[in-house]
């Protein structure tokens, strides 16, 4: 009996619960995977978070309006949203994107140009209250409304939100240590679980939250991080961490301007050039710590766009610093000391600023010719022309002449200043053979055969020339070298190519004059017969056309010519004409003439 008793109290029971979740059901957001969608379709992909607050506005005005949730007409009051107020799913959509928007105000006023001001700052740091306020808002209604995941994800939610309050606030490290790790917690406990989707969304996340952690733990005292280490962490790409890079940005600037006080002296081939302002200072030493990352040992592995990015930092900086000179120049007066310091510390920048162009232009040079030897690949990737590169190598001649002209132009030159204008003078050479080279394979590819003979054994010169002077040197790269001759023997190998090619096309001549004799018209209308693949397939000729000429392919008629087409027979129906027909006129009414006939019509 006592066991019937038990298991109808647990039946009991049972329907009680069921019933109870029948009038409160369990809602179930997922809530990263929500973000995720809505941040990468509407901004956040490319860093625009004006883009994702209007949307977040717009969303929430629609869900206002479905809901009936307005807040009165003309004078505004706001209602209260409260657990019985939560009757379906959208309103904590309308919770969760209140508090996004405000998140996303915050970060539009963290993206300043100069950085966000004193009012801006404090407008910042409102937002971000705000965005807390909603995110634990959203966090108390989920446990009441939402199922157990739902829950959990926004409470994490909520933790990451108060993390990035107190981050930006430089204060209380250690609760927003504690609230970054019960994040993450929570998303490597829910990336256990879920479809494949769910699962790479929570590792990103985790991710993201790692750099933030690790700043906090360094700012604590419980980590042994290097300034290199959070440059690297700082590399790392993620919505959630903007504030990171704004905060290391800071620190790394604050870093400069302290490292900065320390130089005061420009060294540049064998010259001593003093620094007295403090902002030209700041832009070579983050010109000069770029380069670093630029000539480090992982520099390898960073692939050519990132690098391409670096090198615009880089102009960047030694442009501020040389217009920071330029006006110490202006303001300098009658003080020729000054004058000269500045005139020698503006040559040594311009002459750096020169190198590093030459540079960034050889990288785009070996992408070009990486995507010149190789065929259209699946991707449909677009093949570089030989006169690309051409241009290319104009553009490096041109920066090896101002080069090479900005260091000699001085009347007191040391010998580094003349070897390192020899150097240019050289590369300048190397430079014109690679020119010369890719404007041959341009008027190979016109089937001008004459020229481009003519233009491979000028490379050839050059390049033999060009071998002959750096083996001169005192320290000759032996990868120079190597490159030079690799480049004297394809242009040996060209030339003979070029020569058969056009001996060959020689002898074709009479027999294409002949032929072309033979096909003239006398009215002067001569139509080029074409043949197509279609129609000869029995006889061994290529119908694509020779791969250095821009022939189309001749496979078939497009669009297909007329045929004629049997129409149907017209028959003239000439038989009517001959034809008796039998007499009806018994059958016909006579008329009847007469007073009495007419009266009985």
């Amino acid at each position: 009996m006592a066991k019937r008793n038990e298991a109808s109290a647990m039946e009991i029971d049972d329907n009680k619960s069921a019933a109870v979740d029948q009038i409160n059901p369990k809602f179930s957001i997922n809530v990263l995977q929500l973000l995720k969608s809505a941040q990468m379709q509407h901004g956040l992909r490319h860093r625009d978070y004006t883009r994702y607050r209007r949307y977040c506005t717009a969303r929430l005005r629609r869900l206002y309006k479905s809901l009936k949730f307005t807040h009165g007409r003309g004078r505004f009051t706001r209602r209260v949203l409260t657990e019985t107020t939560v009757t379906e799913v959208r309103f904590l959509h309308m919770v969760l994107y209140m508090a996004e928007r405000a998140w996303s105000h915050a970060m539009e006023k963290r993206q300043s140009p100069d950085g966000p001001n004193g009012r801006q700052q404090i407008h910042l740091l409102g937002r971000l209250r705000k965005a807390v306020k909603w995110a634990i808002l959203f966090s108390q209604l989920c446990a009441v409304k939402g199922d157990s995941r739902t829950s959990l994800e926004a409470e994490a939610y909520a933790s990451y939100m108060k993390g990035t309050l107190l981050f930006e606030q430089d204060k209380n490290w250690e609760t927003a240590l504690m609230n970054f790790k019960n994040a993450r917690a929570v998303y490597e406990e829910l990336g256990k679980y879920g479809d494949i989707e769910n699962q790479v969304l929570c590792r990103e996340r985790v991710e993201e939250l790692e750099p933030s952690i690790r700043y906090c733990l360094h700012k604590v005292g419980e980590s042994s991080l290097q300034t290199s280490e959070l440059l690297d962490i700082g590399k790392m790409e993620g919505p959630a961490l903007d504030l990171f890079k704004a905060k290391l940005e800071a620190v790394m600037a604050e870093a400069r301007s302290q490292q900065a006080a320390s130089m005061t002296e420009f060294h540049w081939l064998g010259h001593r050039f003093p620094i007295s302002n403090a902002k030209t200072r700041v832009s070579i030493l983050k010109a000069q710590e770029l380069e670093k990352d630029l000539r480090g040992s992982a520099a390898d592995l960073v692939p050519a766009e990132k690098k391409l990015a670096m090198f615009d930092k880089i102009f960047s900086a030694y442009h501020d610093a040389r217009s920071c000179i330029r006006n110490d120049l202006a303001a300098a007066g009658n003080a020729e000391n000054v004058k000269d310091d500045l005139n020698g510390l503006d040559k040594a920048v311009s002459a750096i600023l020169g190198q590093r162009t030459i540079e960034r232009n050889l990288l785009l040079v070996t992408i070009a010719k990486s995507k010149f030897t190789k065929h259209r690949d699946d991707k449909g990737e677009k093949i570089t022309k030989p006169e690309e590169l051409v241009r290319l190598y104009d553009l490096l001649i041109q920066n090896a002449t101002d080069l090479s002209d900005l260091v000699s132009s001085g009347r007191d030159r040391n010998p580094e200043e003349v070897m390192f204008a020899e150097e240019y003078v050289l590369k300048g050479l190397i430079f014109r053979a690679e020119r010369c080279f890719y404007l041959a394979k341009s008027y190979s590819s016109a089937s001008k055969r004459m020229e481009a003979y003519v233009l491979f054994c000028h490379a050839r010169s050059l390049a033999d020339t060009a071998l002959q002077k750096l083996q001169m040197t005192n320290n000759p790269d032996k990868t120079l070298m190597r490159d030079l001759k690799v480049l004297s023997d394809n242009c040996r190998s060209n030339s003979c190519i070029e020569h058969a090619a056009g001996i060959i096309e020689e002898e074709r001549i009479p027999e294409k004059l002949s032929k072309g004799v033979s096909t003239i018209s006398l009215t002067g209308h001569e139509k080029k017969e074409e043949k197509f693949l279609l129609e000869m397939l029995d006889v061994y000729e290529s119908a694509v056309g020779n791969l250095n000429t821009k022939a189309v392919p001749h496979i078939e008629r497009f669009p297909p010519p007329f045929q004629a087409v049997p129409c149907n027979p017209i028959v003239l129906d000439i038989a009517y004409n001959s034809i008796e027909f039998p007499s009806l006129e018994n059958r016909m009414k006579k008329d009847k003439k007469g007073i009495f006939s007419r009266l009985w019509r």
